[in-house]
């Protein structure tokens, strides 16, 4: 899977999950950035990535993010 392909699946992912279509996230994009990313939003963000893409984090991982181009690293490298 390609850089740009995770972030087509992660723009649905997060639209979906947060309810807000207009999001388009970067490389930068923090939960500072999207009002109704919150703590608890994250971990429906998490599950939902975790099985769309049909991978796992560790608690590590998440804890190391700090904005949407970490996440899409992440995900590469699995």
């Amino acid at each position: 899977m390609e850089r740009k392909e995770v972030f087509e699946k992660l723009n649905e992912i997060f639209r979906d999950v947060l309810d807000n279509e207009e999001i388009e996230l970067n490389d930068n994009t923090c939960a500072d950035d999207i009002e109704e990313w919150t703590s608890l939003t994250h971990i429906q963000l998490i599950v939902e990535i975790e099985k769309t893409l049909k991978l796992r984090f560790t608690s590590e991982e998440i804890l190391e993010w700090n904005n949407v181009g970490e996440m899409v690293d992440s995900i590469l490298a699995k």
